[in-house]
């Protein structure tokens, strides 16, 4: 396991996410659907505070899936690999955390389509891009 490569990986991961989360989750459609349940998620306001937490959070857990691939594949793999990869993460997403939250909160089965929807593509493209980063 290549330790430089893996904090690379964790980095170029960190930002892919926050890309892709700041498209999907700033549409109007995905917005609204918030929107509708302020009992249950923080006003962006109040985000604000918190928001260096979860980025802390979430660079943590791609440091975490980056360490994950290079013990499945120390000397790297290719892009198909990192999509399963991904897939794989996503498929673990969907069931721990947007299909749970569905049962938890009181959300309408639209917003958890959206969140179904982007959290998969974003894991997803985070596999590929661990993939692509660390077999350098």
């Amino acid at each position: 396991m290549n330790i430089a490569r893996v904090i690379v990986a964790a980095l170029g991961a960190f930002i892919a996410y926050f890309a892709l989360g700041g498209l999907f989750f700033t549409n109007p459609a995905m917005r609204a659907e918030f929107m509708k349940y302020t009992a249950v998620y923080r006003s962006q306001e109040a985000m604000k505070g918190v928001m260096p937490l979860g980025m802390l959070g979430m660079l943590i857990s791609m440091l975490a899936l980056a360490v994950i691939f290079a013990m499945i594949h120390p000397t790297g793999a290719g892009l198909s690999a990192g999509g399963e990869y991904g897939l794989l993460i996503a498929a673990y997403a969907l069931g721990s955390f947007v299909l749970h939250n569905h049962v938890n909160l009181n959300i309408g089965s639209r917003l958890t389509l959206f969140q179904a929807v982007a959290y998969s593509i974003e894991w997803v493209v985070v596999g590929v891009v661990i993939s692509a980063i660390y077999r350098g």
